[in-house]
Order: structure tokens, then sequence, then C-alpha cells
């Protein structure tokens, strides 16, 4: 008889553990030392007991010895995975094993802009603090895809790099087989080079088909492309030049300078969006060769050289307009100080693409 009540009172402690252990296992957890959430990282083969006692010693939950015990009666100790978590303010123990059984590592990104160098784009990961390894040789100009890329900690720099050139060949491959008929270049890393100076014509989407349109018209009839971008990239490899093109270097001989060269350049000039890239493979169809800013923002398109060089008039005017309205802010704010008028605007030649940045002479 005797034994049989020390059984049932046993059974009743041990209900009432599993009841209480049941309360504690989902109960709201401990404030987070600061802030609302805390971040732990979990580095790979990390033992279950190792874990819990990081955790109490973070103050995320009172004892890491229960904790672990709770873990081992669920059965989940061979389901938490190493990664890089947040932990929110009060999670309770049901939640932070879950968010580690989940794998949901905190993402990062980095964002590589469209019209960036292949060197710009390895500078930016090379700098990653998150990212880990060296970042290898510098990719092939215009191979990578300009995009914003989620990574958790622990990937490798070349890993990203790799990412980007699979992506990019992704993206390319599926424009590329759906592209309009009798275009003007043979393969793929043509239509990106073609691409590259597409993206650094224009920052406006709506116009990149256009000018696509336009340089395949110039590159069937056998006219040079003349486009600035391209003497720039011939100076500094794509690096901002810092001032105006000099009339020395529209006539200087780089592999690249469209205003010399015929066709293409060797190489992409800078690493296309999609945008730039779907727009040579599918551009607008128009008559036009030629287009010049507006000055406010966009360009404007003719098909013949007269009306071209209205539209480069139009430009000057607007230019000479702005530059009036600065010497006017000017005197007004120094109105004793005597300004130089400002100096005639060197106009292009006629065959010239654009118009829209001022030439300095050498």
């Amino acid at each position: 008889m005797r034994f049989l009540i020390i059984l049932v009172m046993l059974a009743v402690v041990g209900a009432g553990v599993v009841e209480w252990g049941a309360a504690a296992w989902d109960a709201p957890g401990l404030p987070a030392p600061s802030g609302n959430e805390t971040v732990v990282m979990i580095k790979p083969h990390t033992r279950t007991h190792d874990i819990a006692a990081m955790f109490e010693k973070k103050g995320l939950i009172k004892s890491g010895l229960l904790f672990e015990l709770d873990l081992r009666l669920r059965g989940l100790t061979g389901q938490l995975k190493a990664g890089e978590y947040a932990i929110p303010n009060r999670a309770s123990l049901s939640a932070i094993a879950g968010i580690l059984t989940s794998g949901k590592s905190i993402q990062h990104k980095l964002t590589a802009a469209e019209g960036l160098t292949s060197e710009m784009i390895w500078k930016l990961v090379q700098a990653d603090k998150v990212l880990v390894g060296d970042a290898g040789p510098v990719p092939e100009e215009g191979t990578l895809l300009p995009e914003t890329y989620l990574f958790t900690r622990g990937e490798t720099r070349t890993g990203l790099l790799a990412q980007m050139a699979a992506a990019q060949q992704k993206f390319l491959r599926a424009r590329w087989e759906a592209r309009a008929a009798n275009l003007p270049f043979k393969s793929m890393t043509e239509a990106v080079t073609l691409a590259s100076i597409v993206e650094k014509e224009t920052a406006l989407p709506a116009e990149r088909p256009h000018i696509a349109g336009l340089f395949i018209n110039r590159l069937k009839v056998g006219m040079r492309l003349q486009s600035d971008p391209t003497i720039i990239y011939g100076l500094t490899r794509g690096y901002p030049l810092g001032r105006g093109i000099r009339a020395s270097e529209i006539e200087g001989a780089t592999p690249f300078n469209t205003y010399v060269i015929a066709g293409l350049p060797p190489t992409p000039i800078a690493n296309p969006g999609k945008d730039a890239i779907a727009a040579v493979l599918n551009p607008q169809e128009t008559d036009d060769l030629f287009f010049v800013a507006t000055g406010k923002g966009g360009h404007v398109f003719s098909a013949t050289i007269s009306e071209h060089a209205r539209n480069v008039a139009a430009f000057r005017a607007v230019e000479r307009a702005a530059a009036r309205q600065v010497q006017e802010s000017e005197r007004i704010a120094a109105p004793d100080v005597a300004l130089p008028e400002a100096s005639a605007p060197i106009l292009p030649s006629a065959n010239h693409a654009k118009a829209h940045r001022r030439r300095v002479r050498h």
C-alpha cells in the first residue's frame, strides 16, 4: 500500500513538473540586454550544451541547463543550425528554439549599382566587413549583374562575385534567346558592350530603348558611336574625370574612344543593368541618329543633321540662360564685386552625337 502511495505521489509530482516545464517553455523570456533584439552567432558544430550556456551568459534565458534539457526532451538538439540570429526582446524558450531550428539567419546586403565598373564592384565586395576571404582577381569588365545581393555572415567574397557573374549570365541568356532580329552584333559580349554605353548615356530608364535603337542605327550605317563615356573610360577606366572633356581628348586615340574608332570598343565600359541589356536586345524602332541633352534631365532625338543642329542651338540657349541666372544670383549676393562675362560655349561639330557636356579646349 505504501509503495502504491509513493507511486501516485511521484506521478503527481511528475505531472506537475511536466506542466510547469510546458508553461516555462512558452512563457515570455527575459528582456534584451539592449535594444529590441540581441544578435548571436552560432558557429558550425557547436554543441547544444555550449549554445545553451552562451544564451544564459548573454542574458537571453534564465537557465541554460533548463533550456538544454527542454531541447533534448523535445528531440530538437539535432535540428539546431549554425548561423547569425536576431533574438527578439522577451523571446520564449519555444520561440528561441524555433529561430535556431529554422536556419533563417540574418540577411546582409550589398548593392552594386548599375554603371559601376567591375573594379568598383570588386572594391565594394573587398571592403565589406561581413564577407570573408579575399575577393581574388578583378572580374572582367561587364561580366557582373548590378543588383542588391543578400547573403549571410560567412559568405565568401569570391562566392558573392561568382553569384553576380552567374546572375548576369542567366539574365543575358534568356534575353539573348528572345532578342530582336537583324541586330548588328554577333555575340552576347558585344551586346553587353553596347548596353554598357547605353547605361552610361542616360539615367532615365524610359530613354534606354530609344538610345539603344539610335546607336544600333549608327552601327548599321557605319557611323561612329561618338559616346562621351567611352572617352572617359579610355582615360580613367570609368572613374569620374572631374572636369569637362578637352577637345584634344575627343580626338585622342584610345581603344575605347568611339569618336575615333569605328564600331564598338573592345570591351564593355561598365556593368550594365537589366534595363540597359533588355533595351539593346530589343531596341526601340527609330530613324534617329542624333541626340542632345534638353538641359532638364533628358534628351531630344533627331534623324537629320539639320534637326540636330536646331536641338543643339536650343540646348545652348538653355545653358546660357542658366549661366545668366547663376551670375545674377551671385551679383545679388555680392553686388560690389564685378563679375566677368560668361564665356561663349564651344559648339561641337555637326556630326557629334551629343552636346550636353561643355568641351574645354586643351
